[in-house]
């Protein structure tokens, strides 16, 4: 059992610390997928194709696609026979070297069955060219089914169009089918360029055919992690492989000629489109003069441009990796053959498809307005359409707007408006003296308070600074080059103490000169020095008071001191005489009464 916290993350996530709204995401998203909220960009998975186009084009790599490979490793661990569904492109993703042992390295992780998805293709071009022959002429725009992203395109953005596409399943859901019915897999992994197929892997339709899904870019980090290295394999094939036909099947018209229809892509009857805005064309043309079946391959030039190829690459140089691949398979005379669709595969195959159209009722006129005048752009000599914000036009960023899509903030011009008002009402309102010079110390701007502090109004305007004040600052920091300069000087001419910051605006060549009024304040120093000194005066009065009490105090009680020392050697001297004195005293009493 798959641990249920592996199925519930987003195929596509956000990094919100490195996303630094940039609205790159935005502008690229083919069918604006994305929903800004407090600045920061989410994929919102209803709308999304999951193309991978935001992943590969965001400059912070803030977006990340879900790695499922720690899903494959359970399936690994708890599955007898697991399979894995290499998709052709592999060629394109991996160096000649590494091609040669891809099979033993997924051997090496653990996988008891390794197969080229080709196999699924060829089983899908016999299909596609029964399914055409029987329905040509009842039908006549017919559209591949191979490319999930374009695919879900059709099902989202262009509903009226699901009925032309051919009821088959893709090559990676066809294989799956033959690794469960025919080679009796218990799980089946896919491995591939592209993320949409991590999608299709979840539709109802195809559950339980494909486990898991891992790009190139996650497989190559799975093996590194493994320690497993390419040059210490040896060389081996899969264990089965597709025809020529059907390892072309990732490139722009491989679909078509795998399905032995007409090669040259210039015949009417026939259309390979790369890209959304094409195949957006392609479809609004409808009903097609002459039957023509149309292979819609989303990103550019097929699947060897695909978002999870992970390899660094020029793009014409894999597509010659897939050509050369596919030449060598049909000059290869093997023990591997090439496994023809059953009949009960093929009777398999069929699937429909099913209109899920977004939401795109276009909000009320009013409710336009709204947005745009909460954007600035109700007036249409402001509606710049300049892109900035990832939508081509003011009028659909409102629209965006009123769905809860964007942020009224997103509009860089109006941002940057902004921005010049707040600093022009900041200079307006600040109490400090501001003055803009030019590199020959001419004033060119000052702000209302500067005005009042040099007496002064925009007559001044262009004449040097020292006919209001002295130069000397600013000379100074020409002459230096420091950048910046500070030093309080007063101004008796207006009777006030500035503190005066100067610096250089190197790159438009100006001075800036910013004078704070310091005059009340150093006054009030003047004055607290003043206290200050006073109550210097005062505590050191009474000190000396204190002091000379206290030595008063000690000379006191050293005179009371000695004086209490004679009378107690007094008493000690009547005490001793006194028993004498009584008894003469009885003795003339006794003789005065005789």
């Amino acid at each position: 059992m798959v641990p249920q916290a592996l199925q519930k993350p987003p195929l596509i996530s956000t990094n919100r610390a490195k996303c630094r709204d940039c609205y790159r995401c935005v502008r690229m998203c083919p069918v604006k997928a994305i929903r800004m909220k407090d600045g920061q960009a989410q994929v919102v998975e209803e709308r999304c194709l999951f193309c991978g186009t935001c992943v590969r084009e965001c400059p912070q790599k803030a977006k990340t696609i879900r790695d499922d490979t720690t899903w494959a490793m359970e399936l690994l661990a708890q599955r007898k026979k697991v399979a894995a569904s290499v998709a052709p492109t592999y060629p394109a993703a991996f160096a000649e070297h590494e091609v040669r042992r891809l099979a033993s390295a997924l051997r090496k992780l653990g996988f008891a069955y390794v197969g080229e998805t080709s196999v699924g293709a060829d089983a899908v071009a016999v299909a596609t060219s029964r399914w055409l022959a029987e329905n040509r002429e009842r039908q006549p725009l017919a559209v591949t089914s191979a490319c999930p992203t374009a695919i879900r395109y059709i099902e989202l953005y262009a509903p009226e169009s699901v009925s032309s596409v051919v009821p088959l399943v893709s090559p990676m859901i066809a294989h799956a089918k033959h690794l469960r019915q025919e080679i009796g897999a218990d799980a089946v992994v896919f491995i591939g360029p592209c993320i949409a197929k991590k999608f299709e892997a979840q539709r109802p339709e195809h559950a339980g055919l494909v486990d898991c899904v891992l790009t190139f870019a996650e497989l190559r980090s799975w093996l590194e992690r493994e320690g497993i290295v390419f040059e210490q394999l040896e060389e081996s094939r899969f264990d089965e492989e597709g025809s020529p036909r059907g390892r072309r099947f990732p490139l722009a018209g491989g679909h078509l000629h795998a399905s032995e229809l007409p090669s040259d892509l210039l015949q009417p009857e026939v259309c390979a489109v790369t890209g959304v805005e094409a195949l957006r064309e392609c479809l609004s043309l409808g009903v097609p003069e002459h039957p023509t079946v149309v292979e819609p391959l989303f990103c550019d030039g097929g699947c060897i441009g695909g978002p999870g190829i992970g390899w660094e690459e020029n793009h014409f140089r894999r597509r010659l990796r897939v050509l050369a691949h596919a030449a060598r398979a049909a000059r290869t005379n093997g023990k591997t053959q090439v496994p023809a669709p059953t009949p009960k595969l093929l009777q398999g195959l069929k699937t429909t498809y099913q209109p899920q159209p977004v939401d795109r009722t276009s909000p009320s006129e009013d409710a336009i307005r709204r947005a745009l005048a909460q954007i600035g752009k109700i007036d249409p000599r402001d509606q710049l359409d300049c892109g900035a914000c990832g939508y081509r036009s003011c009028r659909e960023k409102a629209i965006a707007v009123v769905r809860g899509l964007a942020e009224p903030e997103m509009c860089m011009p109006r941002m940057r408006l902004l921005a010049e008002r707040r600093m022009d009402r900041i200079m307006e309102t600040s109490p400090n003296g501001i003055v803009i010079l030019d590199h020959e110390l001419r004033i060119i701007a000052m702000n209302p308070a500067f005005q009042k502090m040099f007496l002064c109004s925009h007559l001044v305007l262009g004449r040097h600074i020292s006919y209001l004040t002295d130069a000397t600052p600013f000379e100074q920091l020409l002459a230096s080059r420091c950048g910046k300069l500070e030093r309080t000087a007063s101004e008796p001419r207006y009777g006030r103490i500035f503190h005066q910051i100067v610096y250089a605006l190197e790159e438009d060549q100006q001075i800036v000169g910013i004078f704070v009024d310091i005059t009340e304040s150093s006054l009030n120093r003047e004055k607290l020095a003043i206290v200050h000194r006073e109550a210097l005066d005062r505590s050191r009065q009474l000190l000396e008071h204190q002091v000379r009490m206290a030595q008063d105090i000690t000379r006191l009680l050293a005179e009371h001191t000695a004086h209490g020392e004679e009378l107690v050697k007094s008493l000690l001297e009547a005490a001793l005489v006194e028993p004498h004195a009584s008894v003469a005293s009885h003795m003339a009493l006794a003789h005065k009464d005789a």
